[in-house]
């Protein structure tokens, strides 16, 4: 008969307590609602008005300037002395090096010290998110103490196609990486056809961001997430400057139904059926994050609005980059230890109808829940800023609602999805 080695025995012995503690770590709903000093809590998020991009209160406006009224007002609504804010991440998409030297000017401008740091990043459409998570780890391993995630973008004056370098021999000779160059809607208008996502589908979808998002801001409750700011403004028809005061999002259409969305003509191929409509905005706007760990924010007297769990980053193919939050987002769940069921509130990224409709559906989330103040389709995307900006219209509608656990997802340029989970106190 054989018998184990020592060496046997032991490995034997460490991989059952393994399988002990994976049992023994808490899991579900009730776990993640759970408060400990180590928590990784938001005191302060905010947003400027998102505005249309080239006809809008901001279309005169650089982007660094949207980042630096943010900040002031995230320093003032918060109260926290900006020496103790060690790190700042902005994401952005379009801006030359992502706006890392204006940005940094802006921090300065807005009151934060020299000891402040500040970095800029790309991760595309959810450039906003990695800058709250990157913020959130930071501080989860002991790398800082206090930070701001944030995201800024200004596609008035940095959108089209010099915001993509050309390809390389290198890069167009293989065809999964060629395909990261196919522009975002006509791989949509391919995919809703693949997938047999109508039209009529699509159409119902946006109307229904309209409607809700103009239901919300005639009953005041982006109010709370919004700093107005006053700008210099060029009237078009006159070529006069003028100082205006925006305050809201000037995107949001009233009275948009399915019936006057089937008379938009496509917009990416004949008999197509994604159009301007059916698809998120081209804006203008910033928003902003103040994180740090639950023991700071109680020593410093900081209210907690909610606290950051946990994310996830996935990748797909470059072709169906619509379906990024359909994975992203069991991926996010498995990692906070809860199911669908067990989520409150959903915001999504509604960067085309076809790929929103899909993954609400493929999940099979309760559309209820899902954008219930509307989404981009109806106020914009500004590219840089919509996942920062998703996390103060979370926390606001779970605290109007008395809910408390909330995700945040969206798909991402050439390939991706993310996906964050959160909780409101």
């Amino acid at each position: 008969m054989l018998t184990a080695s020592p060496a046997q025995e032991r490995l034997s012995q460490v991989q059952s307590h393994l399988a002990s503690s994976e049992a023994d770590i808490p899991r579900g709903r009730e776990n993640i609602l759970r408060k400990s000093p180590d928590d990784i809590v938001v005191t302060c998020a905010l947003r400027t008005p998102i505005t249309r991009g080239g006809k809008g209160g901001f279309k005169d406006t650089a982007a660094p300037d949207l980042l630096a009224h943010t900040f002031k007002s995230l320093l003032s609504k918060s109260a926290i002395d900006p020496s103790l804010v060690e790190d700042i991440s902005v994401g952005n998409v379009l801006a030359p090096g992502s706006g890392a030297t204006e940005f940094r000017a802006a921090a300065l401008v807005a009151g934060f010290p020299e000891t402040t740091a500040l970095n800029s990043l790309n991760r595309q459409c959810s450039s906003g998110l990695q800058a709250c998570v990157d913020i959130a780890n930071a501080i989860r391993c002991g790398m800082i103490d206090i930070g701001v995630g944030a995201g800024v973008e200004s596609m008035s004056s940095q959108y089209g196609p010099g915001a993509v370098s050309e390809f390389s021999e290198l890069l167009n000779g293989h065809q999964e990486a060629k395909n990261c160059k196919v522009p975002m809607g006509v791989l949509s208008e391919q995919m809703a056809s693949d997938r047999k996502i109508t039209r009529e589908a699509q159409d119902a979808f946006a109307a229904r961001s309209y409607q809700r998002a103009e239901a919300a801001q005639k009953a005041g409750k982006f109010q709370e997430e919004i700093v107005p700011m006053k700008v210099k403004w060029v009237d078009p028809k006159t070529d006069e400057e003028k100082e205006v005061v925006v305050d809201k999002d000037d995107g949001i259409r009233s009275g948009m139904s399915v019936e006057g969305l089937a008379k938009i003509k496509a917009a990416f191929m004949e008999g197509g059926s994604i159009h301007a409509g059916n698809a998120s905005q081209v804006s203008d706007g910033a928003a902003a994050v103040l994180l740090m760990k639950r023991s700071t924010a109680e020593r410093l007297g900081q209210r907690v609005v909610g606290k950051f769990v946990c994310s996830s980053v996935v990748g797909v193919k470059p072709l169906l980059m619509g379906i990024g939050p359909w994975k992203a987002i069991p991926v996010a769940l498995e990692k906070a230890g809860i199911g669908k069921g067990e989520v409150d509130l959903w915001e999504i990224n509604e960067a085309f109808a076809s790929q929103c409709v899909w993954c609400v559906k493929e999940l099979g989330l309760d559309e209820s829940k899902v954008n219930p103040n509307g989404g981009a389709i109806a106020f914009g995307h500004p590219l840089g800023c919509t996942g920062a900006r998703q996390v103060s219209t979370l926390f606001n509608e779970l605290g109007r609602t008395g809910q408390k656990v909330g995700v945040t997802s969206m798909c991402v340029g050439t390939g991706m999805g993310m996906a964050a989970v959160w909780v409101k106190e």
